[in-house]
Order: C-alpha cells, then sequence, then structure tokens
C-alpha cells in the first residue's frame, strides 16, 4: 500500500542519526507480514525524539513548465477531477512557503530566509532560535520572532490558507498537516479537526522544566507587551509557548492520525515547503502508490523528483497556483470571497 516500501529501511541510512536513536527496544506493534516502510514509519510515532532534519541529496532536476500545452492539459483535467468531487479525502501538507505572500519570510531562501536574516542575535547557528537549551539560556532571540508572528496579531492569512478552508467546506478535506507555527490555518477558517499543526502552536505555553500548564494569555501579555518570557509559577524554570522545538517530541495528535490519514487519502497536496525536517518531510512517500499527489513549490523537492505518472508539479508560488487551480475549477469568486473575508475578520 505505502510507496517505496522496498527502498525503506535503505533510506533511513540517510537521516542524520542512527535508528539506535528513535527504535524502542523492543519496537511494539511490529507483525511478521509488515511491511519496512511501516515497520519505519511506527518506528517514528514511537520516537521520543521527532524533530530531525532530513538529509537529503543535492540534485539539479529539470523543472517541468505548466505553460507547456501537455501541463495544461494535465492541470485542466485534474480541476475538472477536483470539481467533480473526483477527491473527497483531500491530504495537505503544507510549509513556509504558503504563508510568504502574508509577510512572514520562509526559513531556507538564500538572502530572504529566517535563517538568514538573524544576524543581529549573534546565534551559534541559525537553528538555535528553536534549540530548547538555547532557550533557556537565551530566550530572547525566540520572544523576539514571537512578537513578530504571534498569529492574528501582524499577519493575515494568504490565498492558499484561504483554498484549505474552501476544501474544507466543500467537505473535501481531510486534513492539513501543517509545519508552520504561525496558525493562520487556524485563522483562516480550517476545523481544528482537520488541522494537524506538526510543530506545535501559540495557543497553550508550559513549563520548559517542570512541564506544567502555564496560562496562555499571561503568557502572550509578558511576551508581546513585555518583550520576556515568564517564569513558572511552581518551579520557577522558563516557560515557552507550545511550540516544537529541535530535538522535542511532536504533538500526540501527529501520532494518533498519521498512519490512518497516509492510508485513506485519495489525494495528496504539497505546498511551500522543503520536505527537509522528519517526520512530516516523509509523508509524500507514506501514502499508496496509487494515490495522486501535487506539488506547489518553487522548486522539486523530496521524491517529487522521480516524477511518478500519478504526481502533477506546479512551479511557482503557491497561491499564483492556487489561483490558477480555482479559476479552471470554477472557484475563483468562491476563493476571492474566503480571502476577502479572511482579511476583513479582525
Amino acid at each position: 500500500m505505502i510507496r517505496n516500501l522496498s527502498s525503506a529501511l535503505i533510506a533511513s541510512a540517510s537521516l542524520p542519526f542512527s535508528t539506535a536513536n528513535f527504535l524502542p527496544t523492543p519496537l511494539t506493534g511490529i507483525g511478521a507480514g509488515d511491511s519496512p516502510q511501516s515497520i519505519r514509519l511506527l518506528a517514528f510515532s514511537q520516537s521520543s525524539s521527532f524533530c530531525r532534519k532530513k538529509k537529503v541529496n543535492k540534485h539539479f532536476f529539470h523543472h517541468r513548465d505548466i505553460s507547456s500545452s501537455a501541463e495544461k492539459i494535465r492541470l485542466e483535467s485534474f480541476a475538472e477531477k477536483l470539481k467533480s468531487g473526483g477527491f473527497k479525502r483531500i491530504l495537505i501538507v503544507a510549509g513556509a512557503g504558503v504563508s510568504c505572500s502574508a509577510g512572514i519570510p520562509d526559513f531556507r531562501t538564500p538572502g530572504s530566509g529566517l535563517y538568514d536574516n538573524l544576524h543581529k542575535f549573534n546565534l551559534p547557528y541559525p537553528e538555535a532560535i528553536f534549540d530548547l537549551e538555547f532557550y533557556k539560556n537565551n530566550p530572547q532571540p525566540f520572544v523576539t520572532l514571537a512578537k513578530e508572528i504571534w498569529p492574528g496579531v501582524n499577519y493575515r492569512p494568504t490565498l492558499t490558507h484561504c483554498f484549505f478552508t474552501l476544501l474544507d467546506r466543500k467537505g473535501l478535506l481531510l486534513r492539513v498537516y501543517t509545519q508552520n507555527i504561525d496558525g493562520l490555518e487556524e485563522v483562516s477558517g480550517v476545523h481544528p479537526d482537520r488541522l494537524v499543526e506538526c510543530h506545535g502552536h501559540f495557543r497553550s505555553a508550559s513549563c520548559t522544566e517542570c512541564r506544567s500548564p502555564y496560562n496562555s494569555d499571561d503568557c502572550k501579555t509578558s511576551m508581546l507587551e513585555k518583550g520576556e518570557a515568564p517564569t513558572c509559577n511552581i518551579c520557577g524554570g522558563l516557560v515557552k509557548v507550545d511550540v516544537t522545538f529541535f530535538g522535542e517530541e511532536l504533538p500526540s495528535r501527529f501520532n494518533e492520525l498519521v498512519y490512518k490519514d497516509v492510508g485513506s487519502c485519495d489525494l495528496l497536496m504539497v505546498f511551500g515547503t522543503s520536505l527537509l525536517v522528519a517526520p512530516v518531510a516523509y509523508i509524500p512517500e507514506w501514502v499508496s502508490n496509487s494515490t495522486p499527489r501535487v506539488l506547489v513549490n518553487r522548486e522539486l523537492v523530496g521524491d517529487f523528483h522521480r516524477q511518478k505518472h500519478t504526481d502533477l508539479y506546479l512551479q511557482g508560488e503557491c497561491d499564483d497556483s492556487v489561483r490558477q487551480l480555482c479559476k479552471l475549477a470554477g472557484w475563483e469568486n468562491e476563493l476571492n470571497d474566503a480571502f476577502l473575508k479572511c482579511l476583513s475578520d479582525k
């Protein structure tokens, strides 16, 4: 059922850590007939340290131009099937590129990405802003970032976020797995039942030492108005919002839903992501070989370079591709209405 079964264990060797770092002993829930990929997925679900950076080989791939007649035909056929209800359980993976048009920078784009613009914090390495031990010693860089991207304060949802909401309202959305922490999927109106915020959110907070919950409104006031991380009322440790830092466990909701969702979706759409951070990066590989996949991105990523006959690659900015798709599907007015509503709901 799941894509790339034969190469599953070989692929795991490309991760920047040994399987001994995340495989429990013994690994429970494995049956004699389980595929290697199923075993690997179960290993991730039982891991205590999910948020890992995935290594990929750097290749130069030929990017297909959707302006060509063949690609237009494929896109038109896809849009027609979408319009006619040919897909009823759409699974979405969303990355930072979804929020770029809102003014929020992505992480890795040279020159404009977040990691290239953190020099003022004198970080030992860019990812330190999401490192738990670094936060305990110096929370100020993250607090400054949190003030900038706190959901619903400075930024509004994009057309692509509104496309997710439109699919939800039409009853076609199975789930959105977002790697973003800006909360714009929820702000746009995606129902919480259809949303998995893989790297956490700002709606709750807890102590970094004793893990006791901390009042989220008080945390927001401290970070936004005072510009400082609050301290725990119980042990005095630093408090942070429940955003998943590197090395922390992903929210339990990811474990509870991902295996079922990759097995039941009838379409996978991937938007604006480098597919570099595991385990979310592996979702496109976990769906069935027969499940159509659509990549909406500036460049080919992950195993999309293999160009399966069921894959469609829309190169460019997310909002541009979404608008083109909705126009072909006859949904452009609905998309615009949803977008205008998001802009006015402050």
